[in-house]
């Protein structure tokens, strides 16, 4: 869908669940809020335009691998998208342009990380939904460990999360993660943090302390204020919760309805 006030920008929808935002002539341009926050972290993780090397899962228009080719060039991004369909049609009207560094690959992300090279990526950025709901084969610690593996002693893993109150499962992927890395943030709205409402957070982990305070600055200041939770106050929000077995692993909640319409 055009957007109507930016004259070269779409709405990405899927189901008529809203999926990414794209201004072509402007890839800095994050629309959505947690698409701006793993914005905020990935520009922290290292000195500006360093490049990177990136493992996205989870393509959707290809929003953040298009930012990340402005804002680091000479990154090699891997965009894991499940839907051939989908990155056929992104390529077909919203190219990115040649010599970004952005490889797409139709695969499925949990065996595409399982075939990935030990310590072959700066930063592991997971954005997957079937649906609305992240699938179950991406919330056990397995899958955690595999991520681990991928990522080099100072990468980074950042996922885009939903959920509410009581924090059932956000509870559950802090703890899952906690059992590989040993620095843990998560990045939210405040009301969503209180449990007034069902809402997206972005869950960060690494094997090495972040820049907390350029953090924290970027999160405050921007258009969409968010508060980054780490440290004992991160304990306590994940209380007793304990890692979830692949057996037991289950997708993420589902919304409720109209939790991410458009408009």
């Amino acid at each position: 869908m055009p957007d109507v006030d930016r004259e070269r920008a779409w709405l990405l929808t899927v189901d008529g669940a809203p999926q990414s935002y794209v201004d072509l002539d402007e890839p800095t341009h994050l629309e959505f809020e947690y698409a701006r926050r793993l914005g905020h972290v990935l520009d922290v993780l290292a000195e500006p335009e360093r490049p990177l090397d990136v493992v996205h899962l989870g393509g959707g228009a290809l929003t953040l691998p298009r930012y990340l080719a402005a804002t680091r060039p000479g990154s090699r991004q891997d965009v894991v998208e499940f839907d051939r369909g989908l990155l056929e049609l992104i390529a077909e009207h919203l190219p990115v342009p040649a010599g970004a560094g952005v490889t797409p690959h139709a695969a499925d992300a949990r065996a595409w990380l399982e075939a990935a090279p030990d310590d072959s990526a700066d930063a592991l950025v997971a954005d997957v939904f079937g649906g609305s709901r992240v699938p179950a084969q991406l919330t056990s610690v397995a899958y955690a460990r595999e991520a681990g593996r991928v990522l080099r002693a100072d990468g980074v893993y950042l996922a885009n999360l939903a959920d509410a109150a009581p924090f059932g499962f956000l509870r559950s992927q802090l703890a899952n993660f906690a059992e590989v890395f040993e620095e843990l943030l998560l990045i939210a709205e405040p009301a969503v943090l209180r449990g007034r409402r069902f809402g997206n957070a972005v869950l960060v982990a690494a094997h090495r302390p972040l820049d907390m305070s350029a953090l924290a600055r970027r999160t405050a200041s921007d258009a969409f204020p968010a508060r980054v939770e780490h440290g004992p106050a991160l304990r306590r929000f994940t209380g007793d919760a304990r890692p979830v077995r692949d057996e037991d692993a289950v997708p993420s909640p589902e919304p409720p309805e109209g939790a991410f319409g458009i408009g």
